[in-house]
């Protein structure tokens, strides 16, 4: 047993990260601490200074954990690796992690290429970004292509040189180097040129590139002087449409945050090269929590997973983290830098201009939010009303069967959670026990295995036999619904009743036109408004049972693992199979049969037709 109190006194005056869990082991949040024993204590004294989210949380640890480090920058970094393998509840967690896409020049390459790239690594390439989207990024690259012709393709250049260059070289699209059509120098000042280009440093380009056209025209080289003519005059007007943000044309990121009662956005403009290329915005919803706090932790998650690293960082307001940070941050880029708030001029703009995007942001957002809210949780809370349940049914599970005449049944679970699809808590399932098209029983088994897997996983888990990575069942919903009418939702209820579980279910029943009607709920069937939220909820949980179940279906058929019952019969290989299903048209029509009939079928024997009929004959 874990003696909060005893481990409270044992917490050292040294920096190191906490970790916070609940009684089923599972990591709540995580933080960092210049004094382990000052900060851990805070939490469990003064409980009237906490706010509600945080006296929410100390009221689910169970036991704590932490770890000593050297520093407190160590203790930075291990918080932000915790925070994102393990995403605990009650830390601030931004979307999943985004690997922007950047533009890769191979500068480690002989003869290098331009090429499109969400991974920066340490290869001497030179990478530019990030970009907002893969569009930006191949929009980009097009022009540059149609701008400069560097090679596409992937050969290694002086290895596996083939007789004649490709398709590209004939278009203008490539001075094929595979061919030795081009000396490396050559070549290379193209490959700068290109870098100039993505650098955004498109005036220094345009000179350099004049300065070529006048060479080649005084060498009377007139078609190579109206070749960069026209190279010219294209970034023009690239330069015309792209707008300049920042006179120090710079590599610069710039943060700004507008906010209501619970919910904050955070607005990020990725500058480079004194250009806008992107921008990337963030919802964050906490209620309690100061903007200090809110942008201390934006900043450590966001730089935590991207791979690019800008020279400047300009925030809207302090944090007191920056020196940490930014000691942090330069390791990290391998050179300097700063996070600076500006209070006037160019860069003060720019974070009026980043605020006032999230201001926009967050206000479509929360119009978005209660629209989405009307179809989820709203939608449950009246599905609740309607049943006269005691509580709401934050998680709804949904059951259907699959098969084609019997053959090879599969069962699907979906999981629904505040109204909304959970994919990750999806489970399928092949029927094992029952034997021809018998949705009940093929309910029932799937609904008993769904259970017994969740009881073993609680039991091994209380053993410490597994951990909560490894938890795939353990989740019990509050509501079950299952598709079909009044018998499958009584099979299931005595499947229930034999586990000993208490769980609400539902029957979703179809009209003849195979669409959803209403609800089967404690023997009656309940009339639900067509138009309302909560029947478009019923429709949504069904429809996407019946699909996750027939896809399963579908991909098996596919893989050929399946096919028929009359491959589980003894005797029967593909031709007596075959010739059955010529004759007969269906398994139904074989099951009927006698086994005259059967022994008539060419190919057929007396041993193999008392097989067919004694196998489905014998498992009634």
């Amino acid at each position: 047993m874990f003696d909060i109190d005893e481990q409270l006194k044992l917490l050292p005056e040294k920096p190191g990260v906490y970790i916070m869990k609940d009684k089923y082991g599972e990591i709540i949040y995580v933080g960092k601490a210049i004094s382990l024993k000052n900060r851990v204590r805070q939490y469990f004294q003064n409980s009237k200074n906490h706010g509600a989210k945080v006296s929410a949380m100390v009221s689910n640890i169970s036991e704590f954990e932490y770890i000593v480090t050297d520093s407190e920058l160590e203790a930075l970094i291990l918080e932000c690796n915790l925070i994102k393998k393990h995403r605990p509840k009650y830390n601030i967690l931004l979307k999943d992690d985004k690997q922007y896409p950047y533009i890769k020049v191979t500068l480690n390459e002989n003869y290098p290429r331009v090429l499109f790239t969400r991974r920066i690594e340490k290869d001497k390439a030179k990478y530019y970004g990030p970009y907002s989207s893969s569009f930006a990024i191949r929009e980009t690259i097009d022009i540059i292509k149609k701008l400069f012709p560097v090679r596409t393709c992937n050969r290694v250049i002086g290895k596996n040189t083939k007789d004649r260059p490709c398709l590209n070289y004939y278009i203008g699209r490539c001075l094929a180097p595979c061919m030795g059509n081009v000396d490396e120098e050559e070549y290379n000042g193209m490959i700068k040129d290109i870098c100039t280009f993505l650098s955004g440093k498109h005036a220094d380009l345009i000179l350099e590139l004049e300065q070529k056209m006048n060479e080649a025209s005084e060498n009377l080289e007139y078609e190579k002087a109206a070749d960069y003519r026209d190279k010219i005059n294209s970034i023009k007007k690239i330069q015309e449409t792209q707008k300049v943000l920042s006179s120090n044309m710079e590599d610069e990121d710039v943060i700004g945050f507008a906010r209501t009662q619970d919910k904050t956005c955070v607005q990020i403009f990725f500058i480079r090269g004194g250009k806008l290329v992107g921008r990337e915005h963030f919802i964050i919803v906490d209620d309690e929590s100061s903007i200090n706090y809110i942008l201390n932790q934006f900043v450590k998650q966001f730089y935590s997973g991207t791979v690019f690293i800008p020279k400047s960082i300009f925030i809207q307001d302090n944090i007191d983290e920056k020196d940490i940070i930014e000691k942090w941050l330069s390791g990290r880029k391998g050179s300097n830098v700063s996070i600076k708030v500006p209070v006037k001029g160019e860069k003060r703009k720019l974070i009026l201009m980043a605020s006032e995007n999230a201001e926009m942001t967050l206000k479509n957002f929360s119009e978005k939010l209660i629209k989405e809210k009307e179809m989820s949780t709203g939608a449950v809370e009246s599905l609740a009303d309607i049943l006269g349940l005691d509580s709401v049914p934050n998680r709804i599970e949904a059951y259907d069967i699959s098969n084609i005449q019997g053959v090879d049944p599969v069962g699907s679970m979906v999981a629904f959670i505040d109204g909304k699809a959970k994919n990750s808590e999806y489970r399928r399932f092949k029927i094992k026990t029952v034997i021809g098209a018998n949705d009940y029983a093929s309910m029932q088994e799937v609904v008993r295995r769904r259970f017994n897997h969740g009881f073993d996983e609680i039991k091994r888990l209380q053993e410490k036999q597994i951990d909560m990575d490894s938890l795939k069942f353990s989740s019990f919903p509050d509501l079950i619904l299952v598709d079909g009418g009044l018998g499958h939702v009584n099979s299931v209820s005595e499947t229930l009743k034999e586990l000993g579980i208490d769980i609400p279910i539902c029957g979703m029943v179809k009209d003849d036109r195979h669409r959803t009607r209403g609800l089967i709920y404690d023997n009656h069937e309940l009339s639900i408004e067509q138009n309302s939220s909560e029947f478009k909820l019923i429709t949504r949980i069904q429809d996407e049972a019946h699909r996750f179940a027939i896809s399963y279906h579908r991909s098996l058929r596919g893989k050929g693992l399946t096919v028929s019952l009359l491959d589980k019969i003894d005797g029967i290989g593909k031709g007596r199979k075959r010739a059955l299903i010529k004759e007969f048209g269906s398994i139904d029509r074989i099951r009927e049969a006698t086994i005259e009939e059967l022994q008539n079928i060419q190919g057929m024997n007396r041993k193999s037709a008392e097989s067919v009929y004694n196998f489905f004959h014998k498992n009634k």
